[in-house]
């Protein structure tokens, strides 16, 4: 989803750009929880020594009115005015109304999340200098178990994704420009990291000090890993060995240089993938060949934000692939393409108010009825009501206050 706590967008790469939570403020406070990186599934006593606590003020989600979602929410744990771990919320489908339940704490800046194909397992990346991966049980009476984490082998990881399989777990570091994969366990906890592949090629791009990996997902049909590099202005595409958890490298797909891709989403035919590039704001359609795993850009796209600073963060694309929308950082705004020529074409609609500072990340209700924006800036979660005929965005009631949200994740 995702960059860290972003000083300025645009204002060149590395540390200078992006704050490694917990490098400095963090680095003496948290180093219980760090420690815990070795062990994937400490016993309870062993995780509430080390700090791995929960809020057992979760509601029951055995019992929640039909209608009713969870909301799990990502923050910064070491940034003043951040959460204490993964927010924890409910929401109500039909209006959007958000209604906080506690917090899970023991999980340090927890940034971006993704869920696992059981529903059972809620996977958090770990944004600090000394990155890493958390695993939390997800239990139906709302008291979530963190079952420990692991190194990601980099610095600022910023981006998570699971393997369609559900056995291996994907994610990217930010800071050192390098993917990595850890194997799934049968009880949803990882296992020691199986691959560190870092970007060394092509030369990063103007402004940029080195690779930075953005964000790491599978294509629709399982076949290809794609990452998208910020400062190398390219997309890499591998392959998964299945079995030993490695990835080799297929192709790359270069954008021009300064483009600053960050997020990549795909149309649900699999044959085009739209990219948000976030230091030239703008969108590029890509054709993509699932048999060979090779992604070819188009030309880049306006974003509608004008001639003002703005950065794009997330595009999602809804189930049917009749729209998409973009999140802009600075206008704060969301833009509205029409998808055409099935999915070949997106065609700029509009664009309207998030009603919030800087969002972050975008994601729907498994419904696709709602359609959430992380505020990072406003500390709020944006909640927009979808028509589905026509695409048209509609904000539903005054956004929920969350600290320093960076990651919405309804269920």
């Amino acid at each position: 989803m995702n960059s860290g706590a972003e000083s300025d967008p645009g204002s060149g790469s590395g540390p200078g750009r992006r704050r490694f939570i917990g490098a400095l403020v963090g680095a003496v406070t948290t180093a219980a929880v760090a420690s815990t990186s070795a062990c994937a599934s400490p016993d309870r006593a062993s995780r509430e020594r080390s700090g791995h606590t929960r809020d057992n003020t979760a509601s029951d989600v055995a019992h929640r009115p039909r209608g009713e979602g969870q909301l799990f929410l990502g923050t910064y744990t070491s940034q003043q005015g951040g959460g204490s771990g993964i927010g924890l919320a409910t929401y109500d489908d039909a209006t959007g109304r958000v209604t906080g339940t506690g917090t899970l704490g023991g999980v340090p800046d927890p940034s971006y999340l993704a869920l696992h194909p059981s529903g059972r397992t809620l996977y958090a990346i770990n944004e600090r200098e000394q990155g890493g991966v958390t695993a939390v049980a997800l239990s139906p009476d709302g008291k979530h178990d963190v079952l420990g984490t692991r190194d990601t082998g980099g610095a600022g990881p910023c981006h998570l994704s699971v393997h369609p399989g559900g056995r291996w777990l994907l994610s990217a570091n930010y800071g050192s420009g390098s993917v990595a994969v850890h194997p799934i366990e049968a009880s949803g906890a990882l296992g020691e990291r199986t691959d560190l592949v870092t970007h060394s090629s092509p030369p990063p791009g103007p402004g940029q000090q080195g690779p930075h990996a953005h964000q790491i997902s599978t294509s629709p049909d399982g076949r290809h890993v794609l990452a998208v590099d910020l400062g190398n202005d390219t997309v890499y595409t591998y392959r998964l060995d299945e079995k030993a958890g490695t990835l080799s490298r297929v192709s790359n797909a270069s954008l021009r240089p300064g483009a600053g891709p960050r997020h990549l989403t795909f149309h649900p035919s699999g044959r085009f993938a739209y990219l948000a590039n976030e230091l030239d704001n703008t969108v590029v359609v890509c054709a993509y060949d699932p048999a060979t795993g090779r992604l070819t850009p188009g030309e880049p796209q306006p974003t509608g934000t004008g001639e003002g600073t703005s950065y794009p963060a997330q595009i999602v694309v809804t189930r049917e692939g009749r729209f998409a929308f973009l999140a802009n950082r600075g206008h704060n705004s969301i833009t509205r393409y029409a998808i055409e020529g099935d999915g070949a074409r997106l065609r700029l609609l509009d664009t309207v108010s998030v009603g919030g500072d800087f969002p972050r990340q975008l994601a729907f209700s498994p419904s696709q009825r709602l359609l959430f924006a992380a505020n990072q800036k406003s500390s709020s979660v944006s909640v927009f009501q979808v028509d589905g005929k026509s695409g048209t965005l509609r904000l539903a009631g005054k956004p929920f206050a969350a600290p320093i949200a960076v990651c919405a994740l309804p269920l």
